[in-house]
């Protein structure tokens, strides 16, 4: 797989990874936004150890969607429960990168259902 790059809002922060080198650190699926984001020093709540059992990895995409992979179940069950869910909402644990480029915005509050 080619090179992704992920910008971080509201930090402004843009990395590029080699997807196929995942996972980069031990939390989240491999490739996810979490697993990223935490392997470059963006700190992403993630309560659950990126499992898929909080909403606390609540992330806004504001660019590129379609990059993402898709959002199963489970993963729509909880960010419904997230605060500040919006029709862009994912969670950071769950939305793996699989190409091109990706914006997401970290809200700036979070909601640990633990």
């Amino acid at each position: 797989m080619p090179k992704v790059k992920v910008t971080f809002l509201p930090m402004k922060k843009t990395v590029e990874v080699d997807t196929e080198k995942a996972p980069f650190q031990h939390d989240g699926l491999p490739g996810s936004i979490l697993d990223i984001a935490l392997a470059n020093g963006i700190n992403l709540e993630h309560a659950c150890g990126g499992n898929c059992a909080c909403t606390t990895c609540h992330v806004i995409v504001q660019k590129g969607m379609e990059n993402l992979t898709e959002l199963h179940e489970r993963e729509a069950d909880l960010v419904d429960k997230a605060a500040g869910v919006t029709i862009k909402s994912r969670l950071g644990c769950q939305a793996v990168v699989l190409k091109g480029e990706v914006t997401v915005e970290i809200p700036p509050y979070t909601v640990n259902q633990m």
